[in-house]
């Protein structure tokens, strides 16, 4: 039976003898999401080569172009971007239901883990040991992260156009420029072109793939990731004693609903706030909270489980991450619909593929930037190799390797000592 399509919406709705097949993909996400947020280290640009591997390699569940266009689309609003590919993700595997599944099940194993942390952190006044574990971790991520760009970009670089677009943007992000200036310039000059591009459509030449730059030319310093030096945690809260629930989650909810960018537009929002504004938190404390959201698998943004614990018990840390991650379901339940339809628009479909492309020349300049931070010796280059092989030669799930770097992490750690 042939199903019907939600009002107002380009997601179909399943007839009633369709039911069991709603459950069983509600169970599908739930099971890969909860997956993914207990394993899915490295920040966005890994979190989205993961979840391709998955959603559009293995299970089939979205092809390229639709996985591109919904990874355009998160770039589109503010919020977490990876968390909001993961409900994007749920909302056209099972409509509303499938988006709260998706996204809470990403969000739920990450913000466990950083609350345990955080009460290790009140307890006994330091951060967990986890130098060894990303030693190991992050050759693999550049590994995973490498491989999805060239497949992705196979298939986004579609012309000399978008190419020259692309590379474009992969130069203006390394320079600096910012993100959104990067992403909304190649969707609008890409978008500009559409018509000469349209006219000339039977000459146009079209690319196989873009040959991406190898992210392990270059090495740089390890990203701090042992026992940190906790100035003040004695004190964890002291500073914020006091803080209500409503305030902590009004202050998340503002920081969710207009915050665009990286880890590092995360940290000057929570600063002003919680620092210079309300004083809730030190220095210290707040530079310790962002680096336990960077470390810990999941998305970064539960750095805010971290700061509502500090603050105010298990009760602030559920509050704080209620609140920063609200927003992200909103948004995309709001624009998901429109997704479709921007993609029959000869125009906004132009604008969709400029958007695109930048997105991958973002993912890009990520890469090579942790490419410099991971790849600093023998082990980690032969770590990242051996991953890229397995995962283009063999199609080993990436969730494996991803272990597999811990465990050589925590040797090669062990063997030094």
């Amino acid at each position: 039976m042939a199903a019907t399509a939600m009002p107002g919406s380009d997601v179909p709705s399943l007839p009633a003898d369709a039911r069991g097949s709603r459950s069983r993909r509600l169970k599908e996400l739930a099971a890969l999401f909860l997956k993914l947020g207990t394993v899915a280290f490295g920040g966005p640009a890994a979190h989205t080569a993961l979840m391709e591997d998955e959603v559009v390699r293995r299970r089939q569940w979205l092809t390229r172009e639709r996985f591109l266009d919904l990874l355009g689309a998160t770039n589109l609003i503010p919020g977490p971007n990876s968390t909001e590919l993961a409900i994007h993700v749920g909302y056209d595997r099972a409509g509303l239901p499938g988006l709260l599944v998706a996204g809470s099940c990403f969000i739920l194993p990450a913000a466990l883990i950083v609350g345990a942390i955080a009460w290790a952190y009140v307890r006994f006044g330091r951060l967990p040991e986890v130098a060894g574990v990303l030693y190991g971790v992050k050759p693999v991520v550049i590994a995973v992260v490498a491989q999805a760009l060239w497949r992705l970009g196979g298939t986004a670089v579609r012309t000399r156009g978008l190419a020259a677009v692309g590379a474009g943007a992969l130069l203006a992000s390394l320079l600096g420029v910012d993100e959104l200036v990067v992403l909304f310039g190649a969707a609008a000059l890409v978008a500009a072109a559409a018509p000469v591009a349209r006219r000339r459509r039977a000459g146009e030449l079209i690319l196989p793939a873009v040959a991406l730059p190898d992210p392990g030319l270059t090495a740089g310093t390890p990203l701090a990731a042992g026992p940190a030096t906790v100035a003040g945690v004695a004190g964890a809260g002291a500073a914020g004693a006091g803080v209500g629930l409503w305030p902590l989650f009004l202050v998340f909810l503002k920081i969710g609903s207009v915050l665009f960018g990286s880890g590092y537009v995360l940290l000057a929002f929570l600063r002003a706030d919680l620092v210079e504004r309300h004083h809730w938190l030190t220095e210290a404390q707040l530079l310790d909270a962002v680096a336990v959201g960077q470390v810990t698998p999941g998305p970064v943004f539960t750095t805010a489980t971290f700061v509502g614990y500090l603050l105010a018990g298990p009760a602030g840390a559920a509050v704080a991450t209620v609140g920063i991650f609200l927003p992200a379901f909103a948004f995309v339940a709001a624009s998901a619909p429109f997704v479709p339809r921007l993609r029959r628009s000869p125009t906004a479909g132009a604008f969709l593929d400029g958007l695109n492309v930048a997105s991958l020349a973002l993912m890009a300049a990520v890469t090579l930037q942790l490419g410099r931070a991971a790849l600093v010796d023998p082990t980690t280059v032969a770590v990242a190799a051996a991953s890229a092989v397995l995962l283009l030669r063999y199609r080993v799930n990436a969730t494996w390797l991803v272990a597999g770097g811990a465990v050589v992490g925590l040797a090669a750690t062990w063997w030094g000592r």
